[in-house]
């Protein structure tokens, strides 16, 4: 089977990296692996839910994972909630790195996220924060154990907004990756004027240096639930703006309304993640 990773070393500095930024976390936390979906599935849990919390569930999108995730985790924590922050299996992090699991099929990660939930949930119910990618996951997933889906710029829902600015500036990072093409695609996914992270230029550096990206998630299948469901997206979204999702959003989800978060844009989990945490308990 296919890797992600385009060599062995390429692994080890994907794993190093993680595992790093775990480790200088300051947040009491567990990690663990196990198999869901058939697959080798790394959670890092942390804090326990308050009179208000709940049990979230974080399921990022594209080229992200739990060490890249950390200050949103931190929101969560601070917001009162305890958090499970999954890697995805073909996803850069610390999950199966096998790349053709789901040959495609949104299906898989929905049914992999199923019995994801179960293990981190013990079978107690939980919310769902899903960005992206990991948005597209939760909405083919169908546990019963989902009390709440949060879906930030959720893919799945309508075709990707992909202007050739951000087509070439993301080729330039993909094929002759450095830090100052890593930090100028991030900036194409900020809201315009806002600067990324230090470590995420760092780590969006090393994806692309060591691992084959993926393409988009493509059509998802939302399972009937009755179950409250929050979607919102950045008002820059460069690819999911506003008045591209929102009737997708309408049609798709029984007419459910978009939020629209002004100032953020496609990464507003990184940029905003204090207001990413409020939608958990709107």
């Amino acid at each position: 089977m296919t890797s992600i990773h385009r060599t062995g070393a390429g692994r080890e500095r994907i794993r190093d990296w993680c595992l790093a930024r775990l480790d200088a976390w300051p947040v009491p936390h567990g990690q663990d692996v196990f198999h869901a979906g058939g697959a080798g599935t790394h959670v890092v849990t942390a804090g326990s839910p308050g009179p208000e919390g709940t049990t979230v569930v974080l399921v990022p999108g594209t080229n992200l994972n739990a060490a890249a995730s950390l200050p949103l985790a931190d929101a969560l924590l601070a917001a009162g909630h305890r958090v499970a922050l999954l890697d995805v299996p073909g996803q850069p992090g610390l999950s199966s790195d096998v790349r053709d699991l789901a040959k495609g099929r949104l299906s898989w990660y929905g049914r992999w996220l199923d019995e994801a939930v179960a293990e981190v949930g013990g079978g107690r119910p939980v919310t769902v924060l899903g960005h992206s990618f990991g948005a597209a996951i939760a909405l083919s997933a169908s546990s019963t154990c989902i009390e709440r889906l949060v879906l930030v710029s959720p893919g799945g829902l309508c075709a990707l907004r992909l202007p050739p600015t951000l087509l070439a500036v993301s080729a330039a990072w993909y094929l002759r990756p450095t830090p100052a093409r890593s930090a100028r695609l991030l900036r194409a996914l900020h809201a315009p004027g806002r600067e990324p992270r230090a470590e995420l230029v760092e780590w969006m550096t090393l994806v692309a240096r060591n691992t084959r990206s993926s393409g988009a998630p493509g059509r998802a299948e939302p399972r009937a639930r009755k179950v409250p469901v929050t979607v919102a997206t950045g008002e820059h979204d460069v690819f999911l703006p506003p008045g591209r999702l929102r009737p997708a959003v309408r049609r798709r989800l029984d007419g459910l309304e978009l939020g629209v978060l002004p100032g953020a844009g496609h990464l507003v989990v990184e940029e905003f993640p204090e207001r990413i945490a409020a939608l958990v308990h709107p």
